[in-house]
């Protein structure tokens, strides 16, 4: 495999990835927030994952800068990155179909909110930041460059870290020892680990 073709791969996956999130925003958005912890905190937090998931590697992608920073590709590297993206793509569709009208992209909850510990759930409390974790990994697996390859993980890691505490204190207000329970009985993001 070429950089150029994994390069393509990982900008393929990106194009599916946001096909699945427009089809689950579409989908949740008939369903009126009844709660929202956005605010200037929770925006900055998803523009440092976009710009580690999204700008730098698609200015890296397109422009091939910053070619300083490139190394030689391994074929079975890129390999790995390809069933990453795979199992990422995968966990990010069970994610936003056991959600259902649940689903939103920040800090919400919606009328008639539903606590899901089903499916995905079943394991882990947060199946879609796995999911952006692995969306990181393959990542680094697909863009030979020491800029545009780690940078995914380390802006998701800015939001994962910033919002993850606030969303599980979120649901405990909303759910009390209901959720409370599924958080003894679950992992945060990696079954039987964490």
């Amino acid at each position: 495999m070429t950089a150029t073709i994994a390069k393509i791969i990982w900008l393929i996956g990106g194009l599916a990835w946001f096909a699945l999130r427009f089809t689950a925003r579409e989908r949740s958005r008939k369903t009126p927030v009844r709660y929202s912890g956005r605010g200037a905190r929770e925006y900055a937090l998803l523009a440092a994952s976009l710009t580690g998931l999204g700008i730098v590697p698609f200015i890296y992608v397109v422009a091939h800068f910053p070619r300083f920073a490139d190394y030689p590709l391994n074929p079975v590297q890129a390999y790995l990155g390809v069933a990453v993206e795979v199992c990422c793509l995968w966990l990010f569709y069970r994610s936003h179909h056991d959600l259902g009208h649940n689903w939103s992209v920040s800090l919400d909850l919606r009328e008639r909110h539903t606590l899901v510990t089903t499916g995905v759930y079943a394991r882990v409390r947060h199946p879609m930041y796995a999911g952006f974790w692995l969306m990181a990994l393959g990542q680094v697996l697909l863009l030979p460059n020491w800029v545009a390859g780690p940078v995914g993980l380390v802006g998701f890691g800015i939001l994962f870290f910033g919002r993850v505490a606030r969303e599980e204190a979120m649901m405990i207000t909303a759910f009390g020892d209901e959720y409370r329970a599924y958080m003894r009985r679950t992992a945060r993001v990696v079954p039987w680990f964490y």
